[in-house]
């Protein structure tokens, strides 16, 4: 089996912790592809919750979440026996242990409780406390990798996010019967979303080979994708048992249910295409790329671009704080975009 790796200059700097050598970034080009993936990620994932929003409600959470990555496994499988020539992926075994833990905790863990948040209290607070996904994100990078940014860039984040929490505190407040108890518990949920999304997308970038293993040593961003959805679907199958196991189903599934399960499938299937099979691998390629918490505060853009959505899909009205917290979050990304590599 012929080992496919991706090649690049042989360029290393030393973390001041001591003795872990840490590859710079390979050039001014390759960075701007890392910021410009962070954003079609936020764009695909902007269309992902359109599509899994509607599917949610026809297939409860964890249907959804087991179908999506199932779905995803069946593209990326195919897509890479396409671009390598072979099935099942060549990595080492440290890579395949990072990128395990990787999709079991970004993806099995932080999305199944991102979407039970989402039901208790509600997408718009959920949204909320998942914008300090990438605080999360630059302190893994920084105690973990080593990664530096630069002061500008650090205000680029800072407007970034400010301008994503101005836009979904602006949002009407949804009607909801939500008690005290269930409100902190949704809020746990949405943290633990933010957390694991983080986490998972620095194992990721070492499931990958950063931090540990020479540039010819690491792998691309579509086979660590692959090898990451996988495991998560592994670690789904127990969920869906104890869902099946809990499902109680006395009567038959009628037509009208059954039309639903079919529409549900058909909104996951349209949802794990821009994804768990898209989203997710520009998602690595922007981590592969780009310095990790500039990566996840790009790829935490969705609420901005989920704002025409909500005004043609929803009726809800765009306010002068609308615009201006997406003029400031665009504001930030352009620093970022200038001064982050």
């Amino acid at each position: 089996m012929t080992r496919v790796r991706r090649t690049v200059a042989p360029d290393y700097q030393t973390c001041p912790a001591g003795h872990i050598i840490l590859p710079l970034m390979e050039s001014h080009s390759a960075v701007l592809v890392g910021y410009a993936a962070g954003v079609a990620t936020a764009m695909l994932w902007t269309a992902t919750s359109l599509f899994f929003n509607a599917a949610a409600r026809r297939l409860g959470v964890t249907i959804l979440n087991t179908t999506r990555i199932a779905f995803a496994i069946v593209l990326l499988g195919v897509t890479h026996r396409l671009l390598n020539g072979y099935w099942l992926p060549d990595v080492l075994p440290g890579q395949a242990a990072f990128l395990a833990i990787s999709g079991l905790v970004g993806l099995t863990v932080g999305d199944q409780a991102l979407f039970s948040a989402f039901r208790a209290i509600g997408p718009r607070l959920a949204m909320l406390v998942m914008t300090s996904s990438p605080l999360w994100a630059a302190l893994f990078g920084w105690t973990v990798l080593g990664e530096r940014l630069a002061p500008l860039a650090l205000l680029g984040m800072a407007m970034t996010i400010f301008g994503i929490v101005w836009v979904v505190l602006e949002r009407p407040r949804v009607t909801m019967a939500v008690q005290s108890q269930g409100r902190i518990r949704g809020c746990v949920l949405a943290l633990v979303g933010a957390i694991c999304q983080a986490g998972g997308l620095l194992l990721s970038k070492q499931g990958m080979g950063h931090g540990w293993l020479p540039p010819e040593e690491h792998i691309a961003p579509q086979t660590a994708t692959l090898v990451r959805m996988t495991f998560a679907g592994l670690g789904m199958i127990p969920l869906a048992l104890i869902h099946h196991r809990r499902a109680r189903r006395p009567q038959g599934i009628g037509n009208s249910r059954a039309g639903s399960m079919r529409s549900g499938l058909a909104f996951a299937a349209c949802g794990a295409v821009v994804g768990p099979f898209l989203g997710v691998w520009m998602s690595l390629v922007a981590s592969d790329r780009a310095p990790l918490g500039i990566a996840q505060t790009l790829c935490s853009m969705t609420p901005i671009f989920l704002l025409p959505f909500a005004a043609v899909l929803h009726g809800e009205r765009i306010t002068a704080r609308s615009v201006l917290g997406v003029l400031l979050a665009v504001g930030g990304t352009g620093l970022i975009f200038t001064q982050g590599g």
